[in-house]
């Protein structure tokens, strides 16, 4: 194949800070990039029971890139309705095969485990696990046509879950499981599973959970806040003082990733990303005698 003058690619949270800079890196490529949003999408777009829409291209997540090679569409990966919308609207495109499904979309579930809500445990595997799950099952047979690439964006912690990240480092690792395990699924039509795991990224989903932790602290009694207030307090600390990465490398990287001859199964991205992976190879006391003092937890004092 060219350098992309004709494959199609279709990319989950594309209103992210990670989807938008990758869709304008895929798009420039030459790549058809299906920039999948979860909310509203407005634009000259053309869906299934949706007729032609006017106005500028933009989405309620943040804004899309304008180009003529990204065609936008709304997609909830919790919603098995939306799934089967979202293919029907790529078929009735005029596409039948993919050169890539990158499972981008994701949430950050934060806090203590113990003051965690199940609504919202269930929320992050809904959004970062089921939703990626569905959405590569629906997508299978175009991709198997275009013998294209499947890569999913699971996350540093999903190889060294730290205190306060549970939930997240849960659902990543998850992915990453499901991934491992489809990777020799997939082999059999040479169809690469390629996982991506970026680092501490400056995009607002980190602003997002942050806001979440405080709606959720809100609804708690003083005696239930009180109980984690100084560890929470430490890792703050500790976590504003580390550098993020600009979501143009993780970008890059699902850019390599779909135009590499033979693609890599893992892409470590970030400098944080390395260091986490270095730690899990330690021993699980050292490990966590490691990050409590990263963290800032040993100088915490226990509690009476």
């Amino acid at each position: 194949m060219g350098d992309g003058e004709t494959r199609a690619v279709l990319l989950t949270g594309a209103g992210g800070g990670v989807g938008r800079a990758a869709t304008q890196a895929l798009a420039d490529r030459g790549f058809r990039v299906y920039a999948a949003v979860r909310g509203p999408v407005r634009g000259p777009v053309r869906g299934p029971g949706l007729g032609l829409a006017s106005g500028p291209l933009r989405s309620s997540s943040g804004g899309l890139p304008q180009h003529p090679n990204i065609r936008p569409l709304q997609l909830d990966v919790t919603d098995p309705e939306s799934v089967a919308s979202a293919v029907a609207y790529v078929l009735g495109d005029g596409c039948t095969a993919l050169h890539g499904i990158v499972n981008n979309a994701g949430i950050i579930v934060q806090g203590p485990l113990e003051l965690v809500t199940p609504e919202d445990l269930h929320h992050q595997f809904d959004v970062n696990v089921f939703g990626p799950v569905a959405v590569t099952q629906a997508f299978l047979p175009l991709l198997r046509s275009g013998n294209g690439r499947l890569i999913n964006i699971t996350a540093a912690t999903a190889r060294v879950a730290g205190p306060f990240f549970g939930p997240i480092s849960a659902s990543k690792a998850a992915l990453q499981s499901l991934s491992d395990a489809q990777r020799l699924e997939l082999a059999h039509w040479g169809l690469p599973v390629v996982v991506i795991e970026p680092g501490l990224l400056d995009t607002p989903i980190f602003d997002k959970a942050s806001a979440a932790v405080a709606k959720a602290t809100a609804a708690l009694t003083p005696s239930r806040t009180a109980l984690y207030e100084a560890q929470v307090r430490a890792v703050t600390a500790s976590l504003a003082k580390s550098k993020a990465s600009p979501p143009s490398i993780v970008a890059d990287a699902i850019v390599k990733a779909l135009t590499a001859r033979k693609p890599k199964p893992r892409y470590t991205v970030g400098p944080d990303t390395r260091l986490l992976g270095l730690l899990a190879r330690l021993p699980l006391r050292t490990r966590d005698r490691l990050l409590a003092g990263v963290m800032g937890l040993n100088k915490v004092p226990a509690a009476q």
